[in-house]
């Protein structure tokens, strides 16, 4: 992470530091929360609607910061300690990740994506660690905040950053890229995410493509050649491009898929070496071969390559395997939703096989806009029952889910609830240990509840 003095952080940042006895304090680290400072760190008061960073400027100090940001707008800076003031606290953190990121210069690897965007994060870090000191973002840190966080936790002797980059509206991945300034872009797919904000696909399509701005003209654009909303977008490109998907115009294409019951083996075209993530899903294949573009991007063996795959270690609730102690099978991906990847988790679950019942338990999906009850119900639509036994469904949504599925099931089958203590009874009783559960819905209906549930029942 970063260390300077507060000298040094006050000319990165175009601050005054008014105290020269200050002047050689030693900053190791950045926080923008008084609730996880750590002794010597500097501090960063962030300013919103309903709140005001500087408030716990002064105990930040007590706590052990060893200087803070000060706006020069804002009135009563602490009397005592190493107090930098700057135009604006948040733009000079950006600024102060800018000229680190600068300082250091490691190659960097951009990541963004309707969907999949931390599994690949995740998985070109497992593969380059295999060869190089990398550094990656951890958790959502993937914002106009959270992104100089991730610059600024960077050990001076990193070779490769990989920096996940998240938005909601259109002109904010434009902000994160033209911080970051990419060697290597990907862009994982294009999905229904942030409909409510956007409008439709094709302005995803626009604001996703904004992280190739960040690229020079020597990076490489990696993306989802089977997306027609992109075709246009990288003709006369300046930049090298790198395709992958199922058609057979992308640079790497799938030829072999196997389902196992903990994770995924597969093939690509023209490459002999077999490759298996410990992770399920047709769609982590696709994210796994963003992956192995970008590794060899930077000349890894195809061996490594398949050793970092194989050692896999994914951020929480993706398609997380949990063995209960009575036997019974539970696929966690309660982290995260849109029509896109619940689609893409049912059809995990139906072309699973070995287990007696298969049970589907699906809440809310979010942020969808006008059209969400119309995407909830085709959802529940599209649920075959020939390959799911039983549909469980969760939220004022999750019924809209329930109503289009019950077309398809016998009557019993498709269960809608409004407590999860009580949905997670219903399936204590239906399910046997040789049965399977996959549990999915958007971040904040907190689905995971339904396994704590389960393990205290």
């Amino acid at each position: 992470m970063i260390e300077r003095t507060a000298k040094e952080i006050a000319d990165m940042t175009n601050g005054t530091l008014g105290d020269t006895a200050y002047y050689q304090k030693k900053i190791t680290g950045v926080t923008t929360d008084t609730r996880k400072i750590e002794k010597g760190q500097l501090f960063v008061p962030i300013s919103g609607e309903n709140f005001n960073g500087h408030t716990f400027a002064k105990a930040a100090l007590e706590k052990g910061a060893a200087a803070v940001l000060w706006s020069a707008a804002e009135p009563d800076p602490p009397e005592h300690g190493a107090v930098i003031v700057v135009n604006d606290t948040l733009e000079a953190l950006q600024q102060l990740a800018s000229a680190y990121r600068k300082s250091i210069n490691p190659k960097v690897v951009g990541v963004t994506g309707s969907n999949g965007k931390t599994t690949t994060k995740d998985m070109i870090y497992s593969i380059l660690t295999t060869e190089y000191r990398v550094h990656k973002t951890q958790g959502n840190y993937n914002n106009h905040i959270g992104l100089p966080l991730t610059i600024l936790d960077m050990p001076e002797e990193t070779e490769i950053a990989i920096l996940e980059m998240g938005m909601s509206a259109k002109g904010e991945i434009d902000f994160l890229t033209k911080l970051a300034k990419p060697d290597i872009a990907v862009i994982t797919n294009i999905g229904d995410s942030h409909l409510l904000d956007l409008g439709s696909r094709e302005n995803i399509a626009d604001a996703k493509f904004e992280i190739a701005n960040g690229l020079s003209k020597d990076g490489v654009l990696i993306y989802t050649g089977d997306e027609p909303l992109l075709a246009d977008k990288v003709k006369n490109v300046a930049f090298a491009l790198k395709s992958f998907g199922e058609n057979k115009d992308n640079s790497y294409q799938i030829s072999e898929i196997e389902l196992g019951k903990e994770g995924t083996y597969f093939k690509l075209r023209d490459i002999e070496q077999p490759f298996y993530i410990p992770v399920l899903g047709k769609h982590n294949v696709r994210n796994a071969l963003a992956a192995i573009a970008a590794a060899n991007e930077f000349h890894v063996d195809l061996s490594r390559i398949a050793e970092g795959l194989t050692n896999l270690k994914m951020t929480g609730m993706r398609l997380e395997m949990l063995q209960m102690s009575d036997g019974l099978s539970i696929i966690n991906d309660a982290y995260n939703a849109s029509p896109t990847s619940m689609r893409a988790a049912i059809d995990l679950l139906q072309g699973m096989q070995g287990f007696r019942k298969k049970h589907l338990v699906l809440g809310d999906i979010l942020e969808l806009g006008k059209d969400e009850k119309m995407y909830h119900e085709q959802i529940g639509m599209e649920i075959d029952s020939s390959q799911i036994q039983f549909v469980y469904t969760y939220g004022k949504l999750g019924e809209y889910i329930a109503n289009g599925a019950n077309g398809n099931f016998q009557e019993g089958c498709v269960m809608h609830f409004d407590d999860k203590k009580a949905l997670a009874r219903e399936l204590q009783n239906r399910t046997a240990p040789e049965d399977i559960v996959l549990i999915k819905a958007s971040r904040g209906m907190k689905l995971e509840d339904v396994i704590s549930h389960l393990k205290i029942s």
